[in-house]
């Protein structure tokens, strides 16, 4: 990748998880080296941003439209979707882990979506930066379980996430979460309430604007029963 800036992440924190997984194909490569600069917002890294000053939001899409962020996008499939049934919105995503981040890279190109920008890295450097409030919706789809009970704190639903993530978004802006794990959807339900979010929905079916993943489908082949969650944030 020749991002030089490129910084997943910064000194002063904990990272748990893989940045790399298979060899990357050629064209994936190219993704990176050539289509990706131009999809990541600036001023996020803690090599281009020190200070952990706040970005202007409105810089990022060059606009003031609504502003909604993926948590972990995996392999990009529902963010490509929602950016493409919701092309006045900004859609962000934030990814560690490269290889998903590339195979976003070559979906919006696929796709053609223009709404979407891309850090890739942990979203706790996006939550740094942001201002107050700016986040009309969020999402949190099929985490890294981290199943071992000593590991729970590794998850993204506990208060050093929960947190940041409450005080970037809007006063009644939505935070959807969709799990496998009967152990995540206990957490959840008992952590994020207390970071100021109140619950909306449970359910065994998806959003109707819901598209189908790919570790979606790894759950329902291996029988387990999906869970999804709507919040408010209050």
């Amino acid at each position: 990748m020749s991002d030089k800036s490129f910084d997943p992440n910064p000194p002063h924190r904990n990272f748990y998880g893989r940045r790399h997984g298979k060899t990357l194909r050629r064209s994936q490569k190219g993704y990176l080296s050539e289509d990706l600069g131009a999809l990541r917002p600036r001023g996020i890294t803690a090599l281009e941003n020190p200070g952990r000053a706040p970005v202007d939001p409105g810089a990022i899409f060059r606009d003031d439209r609504p502003l909604w962020l993926e948590i972990g996008f995996g392999g990009g499939e529902h963010m490509v979707h929602m950016a493409a049934a919701y092309p006045d919105i900004g859609m962000i995503g934030c990814e560690p882990f490269i290889n998903g981040v590339a195979m976003l890279v070559g979906k919006i190109k696929a796709a053609g979506v223009e709404n979407v920008s891309v850090h890739p890295g942990d979203a706790r450097d996006m939550m740094d930066v942001l201002p107050d409030g700016v986040i009309a919706k969020a999402f949190l789809n099929y985490p890294d379980p981290w199943p071992k009970t000593r590991h729970h704190r590794r998850r993204f639903v506990t208060p050093e996430h929960l947190i940041p993530l409450h005080r970037v978004m809007a006063h009644g802006a939505e935070f959807r979460v969709a799990t496998d794990i009967p152990s995540y959807v206990r957490q959840t339900l008992d952590e994020v309430p207390k970071a100021g979010f109140e619950l909306v929905s449970l359910r065994a079916d998806a959003w109707p604007d819901w598209v189908s993943t790919r570790y979606e489908q790894k759950a329902l082949r291996e029988g387990r029963t999906p869970t999804y969650m709507s919040f408010r944030r209050v």
